[in-house]
């Protein structure tokens, strides 16, 4: 798991988004509607969602964020997340402790630990 990984808000643009995952060297960022984490944007979908569907650089993140909204819980086993994130057909998540964004899983993440009695705690 990354622990506190790079931001965005559902209202900013996708060259804002662009902008973000440059500065932070990252290829996804966990998507903030407010103070909630509502997903996560990639690059891929600026590129797939935005410029080759015809958006401009000044889009919104919310016209490109996949509308499947799905995070698991930094107690939640490895292998529940797994499953949760196989089911949603989603290779990123954002992890929170209530409501409190606490991190990004993904499926690289998952590849490196393979015992499912362990929980997605920083270590």
């Amino acid at each position: 798991m990354t622990p506190v990984p790079a931001t965005v808000q559902v209202t900013e643009t996708l060259r804002r988004a662009a902008r973000e995952m440059v500065e932070h060297d990252v290829g996804a960022l966990v998507v903030h509607a407010g103070r909630r984490a509502i997903g996560v944007v990639t690059d891929r979908d600026l590129v797939v969602r935005g410029l080759a569907a015809g958006l401009g650089t000044d889009a919104t993140v919310q016209q490109v964020t996949n509308g499947k909204v799905i995070a698991v819980g930094h107690t939640d086993l490895v292998e529940d997340a797994f499953e949760a994130m196989h089911a949603a057909g989603v290779r990123r998540v954002p992890v929170l402790d209530g409501d409190t964004l606490v991190g990004l899983l993904t499926f690289g993440d998952l590849g490196v630990e393979r015992d499912p009695s362990l929980t997605l705690r920083p270590w």
